[in-house]
Parts: structure tokens; sequence; C-alpha cells
């Protein structure tokens, strides 16, 4: 039994150790950014990089009513942070901020738009934004170098 439990002693450091921490940080930037990236290139018009699509104002108008906001502005403020936030996160910049950012609208589309999908989608979303919101980039990012020089 003792060397099944040293061997398990010594995996446990190696996935705990500051290295894979670091690159399981990144993993999950990624894996959250491309979630909202995605939904945010949806909302524009082919070709553009933020050119809003009439499409995305009319679903904000007509399906994404319940959202206690403006519907233009809410169409706006959607768009623009799905492409600010995960770029923000895939380079490990104001990534506690971010994750925040995108918890709240997490918890927006779940509250006032898709209200039965927080067990197979937006509870997945809300772990991911409060990993990140609770560990923060790790080394793998430009928060790590900023970190550094506030600290020394």
């Amino acid at each position: 039994m003792k060397p099944i439990l040293t061997l398990y002693d010594r995996a446990a450091a190696l996935a705990s150790g500051c290295r894979m921490q670091s690159l399981t940080l990144q993993f999950v930037r990624i894996v959250l950014a491309g979630v909202f990236w995605r939904s945010g290139r949806t909302k524009v018009e082919e070709g553009s990089w933020l050119t809003i699509s009439d499409s995305t104002y009319y679903l904000f108008q007509e399906e994404y009513h319940g959202v206690p906001l403006p519907s233009d502005l809410a169409a706006v403020l959607a768009t623009v942070s799905e492409h600010l936030f995960p770029v923000l996160l895939v380079i490990g910049l104001f990534t506690r901020l971010s994750a925040l950012a995108l918890l709240g609208m997490t918890l927006v589309i779940q509250i006032f738009v898709f209200p039965e999908a927080w067990w197979p989608v937006h509870s997945l979303w809300a772990a991911l934004a409060l990993v990140l919101i609770v560990r923060g980039a790790g080394n793998v990012s430009l928060d790590a170098p900023l970190l550094r020089a506030r600290q020394g």
C-alpha cells in the first residue's frame, strides 16, 4: 500500500506545482475566452471587426427583451464585452476583472435570457470565471510581471 501512496503523493505534487498550475490557469483562460469570443463574432457583420449586425439589434429587441437595459445599449455592451474581455483573458491582462465581467454577463444571460440553461451551460462558465477570479492568471500572463513590479 505504501508504494501506491508514494506514487500518489508524487503525482499530486507534480499536479499542484507552480508550472502545472500556471498552464492550467492559461487553459481555463483560453476556454472561457473562446466561449465568449465565438458568441461575440456572431453579433457582428461578416468581414468586420465590430460592426454590429442588424440581426443582433433585432435579437436584443425581440428575443433578449428581458435584459433590464435599452436593447440598443445592451447589444453594444454585449458585443464589445464579448470581444474585449476574451482578448484580455488570452493575454492574461486584468484577468480577474475580465473574468468578473464575464461572470456578470453569464448571470445576466442566466437570469434574463436563458434561465433554463444553468446546469448544461452557465454553471460551467461561472465555474471557469470563478477559478480565474480566485486564482488569477498564473505565471504565463501579462498580469504576472505587473504583479511582480508592484510587489518589488
